[in-house]
């Protein structure tokens, strides 16, 4: 034991300098970042980054007290646990909000932090000492590139799978219908291979009045029939089905071959998500999901996939208007003037509320109209990259 001790503390002796030299090492890349980016925009960023986080802070706490009073007699009567409230829903309630306002809260950010640099004449001086207003805006950018690809990141990877623990306890607790049944559904589940349920039950993954019709050449080759269909939820494969009082006929030119049977397991090409459609479905999906699911859905001939493919694409499009903001909130707020920044606060809250008002709108004529998914999705970035340019000529140079 006294060897082993002995070996250990000889190792650790030896270790340290190596741990030394690692810190030294660390520290000096840190001290390079730290050269490579001047002052100023770090100044400028922490400024930005601050009050980002502060109006996230301030204007979901005032949230989470207004949707608390106009809920709380229905998580009475329905006994929700306050661990459910706290950790199931307003636990992904924050960010799923903050994720969908940030547009709001970048534009709030960059007006308020921008109209007190101006007030204090900091915006004078800079520009004062040769700075362009161009490269001004260079530690605005760097910050709208980090919220960008901090708001993607979540939107398209964290938050779906927190949408399904909120929804779920809105289900339970806040008495929102959720769909769980289907009637008479018809998909094609591979190429030339038709199914049909005449009811679909989606509590116990039961269908009944089930059949299967394969097409070669457009001439049926094989119709099966049974009275129900059950999903095999502990299944290690996908797709697994047991079909129950089954009949296959099976076609071949004028020969006829009959085959029945109580039960039989068999692989479909379908799933209950594909059978049941529930509101918010689309936000529960993370982004390689949603691309999955629309090819998926498209190779069946299947229309109802214009709000998955809206939802892929604002995704992206919401990230990209963190910059478009960036450029209009700083381009407005960053001449001092007098009477403070109440009137470009104002015009800030104005433009952002139509921002995404207008992604509203574009995503329901996308749904209702037939508007393209990728058009609708980047309408309000189209419109607001003009709104910036203006803003950006009238800013001073």
């Amino acid at each position: 034991m006294k060897k082993f001790l002995k070996y250990i503390s000889e190792a650790y002796r030896k270790m340290i300098p190596l741990i030394q030299n690692g810190k030294e090492m660390i520290a000096s890349r840190f001290r390079g970042m730290w050269k490579i980016v001047p002052i100023m925009d770090w100044y400028i960023i922490k400024k930005f980054i601050g009050t980002y986080i502060y109006a996230i802070a301030l204007i979901i706490s005032i949230s989470i007290v207004f949707d608390y009073n106009e809920h709380m007699s229905k998580f009475a009567t329905n006994h929700a646990p306050w661990k459910a409230i706290i950790f199931d829903y307003y636990a992904n309630f924050v960010p799923y909000f903050s994720n969908l306002f940030s547009p709001l809260f970048v534009f709030i950010a960059v007006i308020f932090f921008t109209s007190k640099l101006a007030g204090n004449s900091e915006v004078i001086a800079m520009l004062a000492s040769g700075m362009s207003f161009k490269r001004l805006l260079r530690p605005y950018m760097i910050s709208a590139a980090l919220i960008a690809v901090v708001n993607y990141y979540l939107g398209a990877f964290v938050i779906p799978h927190g949408n399904v623990i909120r929804q779920n306890f809105e289900v339970l607790y806040k008495n929102n219908k959720k769909i769980t049944s289907a009637q008479n559904v018809q998909l094609q589940v591979a190429p030339g291979v038709i199914t049909y349920i005449q009811t679909y039950d989606n509590n116990t993954k039961r269908g009944y009045g089930f059949s299967l019709d394969k097409f070669e050449k457009k001439k049926l080759v094989s119709h099966m029939t049974a009275n129900v269909i059950q999903y095999d939820t502990i299944s290690d494969d996908r797709y697994h089905w047991k079909v129950i009082n089954y009949k296959i006929r099976s076609l071949k030119g004028l020969r006829e071959h009959i085959e029945t049977g109580v039960e039989l397991d068999t692989m479909i090409m379908m799933e209950p998500m594909d059978l049941v459609f529930s509101s918010g479905q689309q936000e529960t999906f993370t982004s390689p999901d949603l691309l999955r699911y629309i090819s998926k859905q498209k190779n069946r001939g299947s229309s109802n996939v214009v709000q998955y493919e809206v939802e892929y694409h604002k995704r992206i499009a919401t990230s990209f208007a963190s910059f478009i903001l960036t450029i209009i909130g700083s381009s407005l707020s960053s001449r001092k003037r007098k009477g403070g920044m109440g009137m470009y606060l104002g015009i800030g809250l104005a433009l952002s509320f139509t921002y995404i008002l207008l992604q509203t709108v574009s995503a329901t004529f996308a749904i209702n109209a037939g508007t393209p998914a990728i058009l609708a999705a980047w309408i309000p970035n189209i419109i607001y990259v003009f709104i910036a340019y203006m803003c950006y000529r009238q800013a001073p140079n």
